[in-house]
Formats: C-alpha cells, structure tokens, sequence
C-alpha cells in the first residue's frame, strides 16, 4: 500500500503562511502603531494570526499519524508522564509570565518592552525553547513522518524568530537591548551557569503562571477530544480544500 505524504507536504505550507503572517506582522509593527494605533495594531494582527493558528492546530491534530510510523514508545512505562511533564514545562517557556495578559486582547495599551527578570533569566527566548521541547515531547509520543516534518517547520520558523525577534529588539532599544544580550542567553541556563544571570525563584510566583498551570490542566483534560476534533477536521471544508 503507497504511502501518502500529501499531508506532511500541506503542513509545511501552512508554517510557512503562518510564519510569514506572524513574524511578518511582528516586523510591521512599529510602523503601523504609528500609523493606526497600538490597541487597532493588535486588534489587526491577532484577526490575521489567530485564524491562521486555528488551521494549523486543525490539520495537524488531523493528520498527525500521516506518513510513516518510525517508532511507537507509546506503550513504554513512564513514557505518558514523561511526556505529559515536559509538555507542562514547555507551556511555562511558551507562555511565560512576562505577558501582560490585558494587552493581549489590547484592552490595555499594547506596549514593547525589556525584560530581564524571571523566566527570561533562563532563556532570552522563552517561547522558541518552549516550542522545541513540545516537539521533542510530542515527536517522542506520536513517532510519525507527519510529526517529524510538523516538528522541523516550528523549530525552523523559532530558529528565525530568535534572530528576527533580537533583531527587532536592536533597533527599538539599542544599547539597553545590547546589555540585556549580555547578560542573557537563548540556551537555557547558559547565562545562569557562566554567572551572567541569577536566579531568584520569588520572580516566578506570579499570577500568570497559576492561568498557565490551570491552562495546562484544561489541555490535558480536553485531550480526550482530540479524536473528535481530528474527525471534525476531516470532514470539515477545510479538509476538502487543502486535500
């Protein structure tokens, strides 16, 4: 029987119109709050990535056995905890603490900042290693080609978004950015153990983090629904428009 690799092929596709609208739009920015505003930027930016988000989760919770079985630790014992703690963890790095979650739906002014404290003492880009570890976890759990060619399309997208995100920091704050660099690292812990950085563990007891912990319990409650919602998927429009 030929194995069909259409879907790995659409997924890429789909990262790659995702990335272009959000590190896109994230390069906008600057020039379009002083255009329209800071609160209707934001409204305009989430109303582009948000849908695209959406179709993304959906073909891949659809499609995420596609392709070749490589490997199947599923039944292995400890595998489902290990899994299911780093992909706790990795929810803390994606969605970290930093936000202002106020600003997101722009009900507060969306504003740009530098951080140094808390979780970004550990990373200078939470979020990329936040979506690595969810791969390793994932890629470690499901062990399909589809999975494989999901995980290379957020790693690489996270990969530019470190030097993108950096980049953007540079020509908004200059020298503040350029000490901030110094005394942080992308690779977790790095600045920690060369004595660049501190850690103080009461920076991480913040409210944001309880939303995140609950989040994470929502998540794991709702994985029993994935099986519906992958069916949804399949037999959605959608579906029949991408295949």
């Amino acid at each position: 029987m030929a194995i069909s690799h259409h879907s790995s092929i659409v997924m890429l596709i789909l990262l790659v119109l995702f990335a272009v609208i959000h590190s896109g739009g994230a390069s906008l920015r600057q020039r379009a709050e002083a255009r329209i505003g800071a609160r209707a930027w934001r409204l305009l930016f989430a109303a582009a990535s948000i849908p695209s988000a959406v179709v993304v989760i959906g073909w891949f919770l659809a499609h995420r056995y596609d392709g070749i079985r490589l490997w199947n630790l599923q039944g292995v014992p400890g595998m489902g905890p290990l899994v299911w703690i780093g992909t706790a963890i990795s929810f803390l790095f994606l969605y970290p603490a930093t936000y202002n979650l106020l600003e997101i739906p722009a009900v507060l002014k969306p504003q740009v900042r530098l951080y140094a404290t808390g979780i970004i003492r550990i990373s200078r880009h939470p979020q990329a290693i936040g979506q690595i570890l969810w791969c390793l976890t994932h890629a470690l759990w499901i062990g399909s080609s589809f999975m494989l060619v999901t995980c290379f399309g957020l790693v690489a997208h996270h990969l530019f978004a470190v030097w993108h995100g950096d980049r953007r920091l540079k020509e908004r704050f200059g020298e503040a950015f350029d000490d901030l660099k110094a005394t942080t690292s992308v690779l977790p812990f790095k600045a920690v153990i060369d004595g660049r950085q501190q850690l103080d563990w009461r920076e991480f007891l913040r409210p944001a983090q309880v939303g995140i912990a609950i989040a994470v319990g929502v998540f794991w409650w709702a994985h029993r629904f994935i099986p519906t919602a992958a069916g949804m998927v399949r037999n959605s429009a959608l579906e029949s428009l991408l295949s």
